[in-house]
């Protein structure tokens, strides 16, 4: 059955969602750890170091503080990148000579999810910008340049808009480019190229739980891998521009290379693949589950 093009984005956009939502609700409290030692190294010894003080400050809340925004984010990140996923498989298609319903290399299929992360980098860069300065607000406070009063979604939302304007919100845009797109070139190659070792000449879509899982924590672990440095800066520069004017990505860059080293760059590595494995596995679980059982309700009716 050839399904319309408007009812098949809508069952990706969908299941996006419910990917990025398990994603959210499985990784959130290693997030915060990565947020807060990119942004605030000197703090913290170790990710240990930053569990136990996190937990003495704020207590466990304190690890979900910005999971509103974390899900907002994730939500419409996936929603956005999984339904130009589909688009872009297309263009893809019609860029090599394939048939529209032809399948794709894995390479083809990485490059086409590489597209489509440069359009959900749009939607995901303002609600990433709240939901990193909400993570580190405590050590913000510490600083006595950020009010208590501003430890809520809106407080965080009105501050920017009334310092910087709609665009304030854009802080951090071109790294969050830079990352999604260099990011989910190798986040689609290692869950396909993970697949295809599964499914060692089956069809992929017949593939169980726990390859897919297995799949899709590879898939994170060869993001993070390759883009975590991009990542460091982005969040420094989305934290940190509340204080004032920031430099931009180079400048970043340079600073935080002149004045705190290389390995500055890679501070919070281990909550992140920590955190990796299981986020992404739960994400294309229900990703891949939640389209199936639509594709086949769609089929059926």
């Amino acid at each position: 059955m050839k399904s319309n093009p408007g009812i098949q984005a809508a069952i990706d956009l969908t299941a996006g969602a419910a990917g990025g939502t398990a994603c959210v609700l499985t990784g959130q409290p290693f997030d915060t750890m990565k947020v807060k030692m990119q942004t605030f190294p000197g703090l913290y010894k170790g990710l240990t170091d930053c569990f136990l003080k996190t937990y003495n400050q704020v207590g466990f809340r304190g690890f979900y503080r910005g999971t509103c925004p974390a899900l907002m984010a994730q939500v419409s990140q996936s929603s956005v990148l999984f339904m130009c996923y589909g688009f872009s498989q297309q263009f893809v298609r019609k860029l090599v000579g394939l048939d529209e319903q032809a399948e794709l290399s894995d390479l083809q299929t990485a490059a086409a999810g590489s597209l489509a992360s440069a359009f959900a980098a749009l939607v995901l860069c303002p609600t990433e910008l709240v939901k990193c300065r909400l993570q580190t607000m405590y050590e913000m406070e510490l600083s006595g340049k950020i009010a208590k009063s501003h430890n809520t979604i809106w407080s965080v939302v009105k501050c920017i808009l009334r310092k910087d304007g709609v665009l304030g919100l854009y802080h951090g845009l071109s790294s969050t480019l830079l990352q999604e797109v260099i990011g989910y070139f190798f986040f689609f190659s290692g869950y396909e190229l993970s697949r295809s070792f599964f499914a060692s000449g089956k069809p992929k879509n017949e593939l169980g739980p726990v390859p897919l899982m297995l799949s899709g924590g590879v898939a994170g672990l060869c993001l993070w891998l390759i883009v975590f440095p991009v990542d460091c800066i982005k969040s420094r520069i989305q934290v940190l521009s509340m204080y004032g004017k920031q430099a931009g990505f180079i400048g970043t860059l340079l600073n935080i290379v002149r004045n705190e080293g290389v390995l500055a760059l890679y501070s919070g590595l281990k909550a992140t693949m920590i955190r990796a494995f299981p986020a992404n596995a739960a994400l294309f679980l229900a990703y891949e589950y939640s389209r199936k059982m639509m594709m086949s309700n769609l089929e059926a009716y």
